[in-house]
């Protein structure tokens, strides 16, 4: 069963294709696709969708999320399987490091963090970078893709998804979650996205969406925060937007974060007076 409207011989072109204008986004690689997955197959994939309040494992509320979430493939149904499988095959990788530029792309079959995501009217996901390390195999994660499964979904509806400018000042792109669109973008420590503001849909209805993440076995060194090795999910407070509450909590994790650092850096500089210039850059590569 193919699930795209292409053939797999298209699939390197259409990454050729979407390169350059992939790259050039604002504020960071990004880009969405519509109409890229056959909509009768994606339309099975929603109706077999369950309602995560029930079956889902995991449900995500504080001050900076409200969301419901599936671990693994166990609450998946059949058509979901296959579809992320079919994500997760060689043509598909092939065609995302043709658009992304990101060779070696590995997939992740246990789907730690991916699989069913919803939200319900009032819930949210505040702007935030993602954990930047598989937290088994320890691989660079490097792309996330995601799947929107909302059909008839309108504007007032809020739910878009973010791109935000480092300095927390902008929503640089926002994406309609539509049905059939898919949205995606190179993760760094610094790829600040989200679903920041309440969804305001009609009860009944919620926002659903696949997600899915792709790894390699290290990352550019332009890309290599030396004090971020390995983080969880860093929640960034938009300026001017965000409550006191969130604010304060998002200002007690960067304190904390940056002792953590200062004390990282104090040690970093300490080896760095022992050690000679040559050998130093070795250590280093």
């Amino acid at each position: 069963m193919n699930f795209s409207i292409y053939d797999y011989k298209d699939f390197k072109q259409f990454g050729k294709e979407n390169h350059k204008a992939y790259l050039e986004e604002n504020p960071f690689p990004s880009g969405y696709y519509d109409g890229f997955f056959n909509e009768d197959l994606l339309s099975q994939i929603l109706d077999e969708f369950p309602d995560l309040d029930v079956v889902g494992d995991v449900k995500f509320v504080n001050a900076n999320e409200k969301k419901l979430a599936t671990k693994g493939e166990y609450k998946l149904g059949d058509k979901a399987t296959e579809f992320i499988r079919f994500m997760n095959s060689q043509p598909v990788l092939e065609m995302l490091s043709e658009l992304t530029g990101i060779e070696d792309l590995i997939p992740d079959p246990s789907l730690v963090g991916g699989g069913y995501h919803e939200i319900k009217p009032g819930g949210f996901l505040k702007v935030h970078a993602d954990f930047n390390k598989h937290p088994v195999n320890k691989l660079d994660r490097r792309l996330n893709v995601l799947v929107y499964l909302n059909k008839d979904w309108e504007e007032e509806f809020g739910g878009f998804f973010e791109l935000w400018n480092d300095d927390m000042t902008e929503a640089v792109t926002k994406i309609l979650p539509l049905f059939n669109r898919m949205a995606m973008f190179s993760t760094t420590s610094n790829s600040y996205h989200g679903h920041p503001d309440k969804l305001t849909c009609p009860e009944g209805r919620s926002r659903k969406s696949i997600a899915l993440y792709y790894y390699t076995n290290g990352r550019p060194e332009e890309e290599v925060n030396e004090f971020l090795a390995d983080h969880s999910t860093i929640f960034k407070a938009r300026q001017g937007k965000d409550s006191s509450e969130e604010t304060e909590a998002y200002i007690s994790r960067k304190l904390l974060k940056e002792k953590k650092n200062k004390k990282r850096t104090d040690q970093i500089q300490f080896i760095k007076s022992l050690v000679p210039p040559v050998l130093w850059d070795l250590i280093k590569k």
